[in-house]
């Protein structure tokens, strides 16, 4: 797994030197009490192709639903943050008979803080809790038919996926923050049908063991967090979490990576770029790449 090693600090390089380039600013502690922000966006795509067009092409639609809550929490020197990101895309091709999922992702992020003292520093702990909405499928043909086919692999809850531990956060502002917690606990849950009935051997369902229903790992989480703008009205996030389970395979480490380029065009347009790649081999012993473009309408509340 050392390509695995080698892209994950390399990411965690890029987004230091994203960091750095920021323009630095005077800190502003923010008043005690509750804060809270939130975003809606829907993002379309769109081809069309008429029976005449001789260049080739299929007709196409699809959208991509994001909500994005933040509620945080400050009393003098403890800092409580909790975000809450929905995301669902679908698209559909002119003469499937299914839509398709292109994104499905329910998460809650919350963390902790008390500071060290009058430095950026904090001992922390964190909870990050990760599902998705609908079932997925996994698509085939019927050799006798032709037909398309659908099996259905994954659903809400199964998988779901629950970290929580102790650690040390680098809160330098709420758009630059780094978190360590060298002691996590890291729960996998799976609907028992998967490894039961659909006849899934030992670890091959999201590492969950034949005929179980819950996976327990123990290791080393780091997530990281940076906003800023680079143009004006033009504003990107990276988000970065890593983890290694202490108890099998510690050199095979997770890897959730999320991009988002947003540029604004006035207060309810944008033109959004998404970029997220993701590996996990108790999943799929490869990098599992997702990219979105498109024009999206914003709502913030």
């Amino acid at each position: 797994m050392n390509r695995t090693l080698l892209f994950a600090f390399s990411l965690l390089l890029c987004s230091g030197i994203a960091f750095t380039q920021e323009e630095e600013k005077k800190d502003s502690i923010p008043p005690n009490g509750w804060t809270k922000e939130g975003n809606i966006q829907l993002l379309f795509n769109q081809s069309a192709f008429n029976k005449e067009w001789t260049g080739g092409g299929t007709s196409s639609i699809a959208g991509n639903l994001t909500v994005n809550y933040q509620f945080n929490y400050r009393k003098d020197d403890f800092t409580w943050d909790n975000k809450i990101i929905a995301n669902y895309g679908l698209t559909k091709v002119k003469g499937d008979e299914f839509a398709r999922k292109t994104s499905d992702r329910l998460e809650l992020n919350s963390i902790a803080g008390k500071q060290i003292e009058e430095t950026n520093f904090y001992y922390s702990w964190f909870l990050n809790f990760r599902t998705q909405f609908a079932k997925g499928y996994e698509f085939g043909e019927d050799p006798e038919t032709g037909e398309t086919t659908r099996t259905e692999t994954t659903h809400f809850m199964s998988p779901g996926y629950l970290q929580t531990g102790p650690g040390i956060m680098y809160k330098k502002t709420d758009n630059f923050v780094v978190n360590l917690a060298p002691a996590t606990a890291r729960f996998i849950f799976v609907d028992k049908d998967f490894t039961s009935i659909q006849g899934y051997i030992d670890g091959d369902y999201f590492g969950v063991d034949q005929g179980k229903s819950m996976r327990y790992e123990f290791g080393a989480s780091l997530s990281g967090f940076v906003s800023y703008e680079i143009l004006e009205n033009v504003n990107m996030e990276h988000s970065l979490a890593l983890y290694s389970n202490y108890l099998d395979k510690p050199a095979n480490i997770d890897i959730d990576y999320l991009l988002n380029l947003e540029m604004g065009i006035n207060d309810y347009l944008s033109a959004n770029f998404i970029f997220q790649a993701i590996y996990d081999d108790n999943a799929v012993g490869a990098f599992q790449i997702r990219e979105v473009l498109g024009v999206g309408f914003n709502f913030g509340f």
